[in-house]
């Protein structure tokens, strides 16, 4: 993380935990806003946080690192995530997990180069009677095919324009 963000980082964090109470029940609404705003969990934003809420820095760690939707390692503007399950798997999610990484140029758990793109595996989706499914953030898709992963694809390129400005806000 630049440290010119660092300054915007740390003062995010002392709002968000000043509007929420500063109690334990506040941290995983924490960490969502810091993970969706920063698209992760730097270290020295989990020592902040327990500063914060009064807590151990372990605690908030171990949240972390419990919830695969949280991470200290960045992650790219859209986390693709695949679902994996038998019925997902007998759907044809192998297709599409071939699809998804000859159109980003990357494997299942890297970033693309240019920060857009995280392709990550999901245990479930629960949408098991429409699979194969995949996740964009928070967007499900369902019967995907290999088709229409090129176009969700594209669809989320398009969001970055030649002149479009990417906000730091939310997905």
């Amino acid at each position: 993380m630049a440290s010119h963000e660092l300054g915007g980082l740390n003062e995010d964090i002392r709002a968000w935990a000043a509007d929420s109470g500063r109690d334990r029940a506040a941290l995983l609404p924490l960490l969502q806003k810091l993970q969706g705003k920063y698209h992760q969990i730097p270290p020295h934003a989990m020592q902040l946080i327990a500063e914060q809420l009064d807590i151990h820095p372990v605690e908030v760690y171990g949240v972390v690192s419990f919830y695969s939707f949280l991470d200290h390692a960045p992650k790219g503007r859209y986390v693709i995530r695949l679902c994996r399950t038998i019925s997902c798997d007998m759907a044809g999610k192998d297709r599409l997990a071939r699809q998804l990484e000859n159109d980003l140029g990357v494997k299942f758990g890297q970033t693309t180069p240019d920060g857009k793109f995280t392709l990550e595996w999901a245990n479930c989706l629960g949408m098991c009677d429409q699979g194969p499914a995949m996740l964009v953030n928070d967007k499900v898709y369902s019967s995907v095919t290999p088709e229409k992963v090129h176009e969700i694809i594209e669809e989320y390129r398009k969001k970055f324009g030649v002149y479009a400005v990417e906000s730091m806000e939310g997905h």
